[in-house]
């Protein structure tokens, strides 16, 4: 899509779609710093769970979060293939561990329907909607909410 033909779509925003698991999740792409490669990780002691260890980015400490852990799903076991997204969540800077990055998606507040009513409380505090496309449904995640102040300090 030209750059004219995106600012005609007002109120657009940018997506980046990623697989974890059988699922397919998007967060805002302002949210995100890069996408890298996989790197084994150090890990750290008395961490949450979710939190695999710590990598060095170009001399900074990152944490590196297991996505689907923190999802609530079955831990990945990491491979070559997967990836990590650097992303800004809130003040910090913190590495989302991932099956796959899938695409970059422009979408409308029209396009985003709201989460369905049975989902739990924790999905409905994350889950800012669902996105139909193509055959696909796409999770719309709020990183702030997924991570709370206190999580976010110790990562």
């Amino acid at each position: 899509m030209s750059y004219a033909v995106k600012n005609l779509i007002e109120g657009a925003r940018e997506l980046i779609a990623f697989r974890v698991g059988d699922q397919e999740f998007c967060v805002n792409i302002m949210a995100v710093r890069e996408i890298r490669g996989w790197t084994p990780v150090t890990p750290m002691p008395h961490a949450p769970q979710y939190v695999m260890g710590v990598i060095n980015l170009r001399g900074a400490v990152l944490p590196i979060v297991d996505l689907s852990l923190r999802l609530g799903m079955k831990s990945a076991a990491p491979t070559a293939r997967h990836v990590i997204i650097v992303a800004q969540v809130k003040s910090k800077i913190i590495g989302l561990l991932v099956d796959a990055v899938s695409d970059i998606l422009t979408v409308t507040d029209d396009n985003i329907q709201p989460t369905p009513e049975i989902s739990s409380d924790l999905e409905r505090l994350y889950a800012r909607g669902i996105l139909a496309i193509d055959k696909r449904m796409i999770c719309l995640i709020e990183l702030g909410a997924l991570f709370n102040d206190a999580e976010s300090e110790a990562a």
